[in-house]
């Protein structure tokens, strides 16, 4: 498939470049053009890769709740790479596929707890431009999830933000990571809703 990226893919090359082929055909199957394209720069992308991997440690939150709410964050910015490597990941996670496909028409959705609407909510909240989360938000999931899961929560979704942003500004869409494993494709929201926002 060609790309269609904003910046051409890079050629992966060297002693680091092999070991980043192999992992990403490991964990995803293929090596994707958010790869390719940062690989222009190679420190930066190691240095984004390096954040994600201290940040896969983190353990304050709920699996389930963190993949919704940054997928909730991809769906509000519209990234549809992050939303489709999401949906994929919540798989290979063996975490709540079901609640991860209906992430894009949450709103419509009966599939989710109050918790994990305050937690979409949220990650939509701090997901606009300009930021749109309340001291009534933030209050709730306080209170629920206590300040050190908060304090994740909060970083989750603007890691996710910074990623989303960058995928959209250089172009790098779905690839379909989801279909590949054969999950259903994503929920998508009405007509309605989709016309009232």
């Amino acid at each position: 498939m060609a790309s269609s990226t904003r910046i051409p893919n890079a050629e992966l090359t060297g002693i680091y470049a092999a070991l980043i082929k192999r992992m990403s055909r490991k964990l995803i199957g293929q090596v994707p053009d958010s790869v390719t394209v940062m690989w222009h720069h190679p420190t930066v992308f190691k240095n984004l890769m390096g954040f994600g991997r201290k940040a896969e440690k983190w353990d304050r939150v709920d699996p389930n709740l963190s993949s919704l709410a940054t997928m909730a964050a991809a769906s509000a910015v519209g990234c549809s790479f992050c939303l489709d490597l999401g949906y994929f990941m919540a798989h290979n996670k063996n975490l709540d596929v079901a609640k991860a496909r209906e992430v894009p028409r949450w709103r419509e959705s009966d599939a989710f707890t109050s918790l994990e609407r305050k937690v979409m909510t949220y990650a939509e909240a701090m997901s606009q431009t300009p930021l749109t989360v309340t001291d009534e938000m933030s209050a709730e999931l306080l209170e629920e999830l206590g300040a050190p899961a908060l304090v994740e929560l909060t970083a989750r979704i603007a890691a996710l933000n910074l990623g989303a942003r960058s995928n959209i500004a250089l172009g790098i869409r779905a690839q379909g990571f989801s279909t590949a494993c054969g999950l259903q494709p994503l929920a998508t929201p009405s007509t309605d809703i989709v016309s009232s926002a």
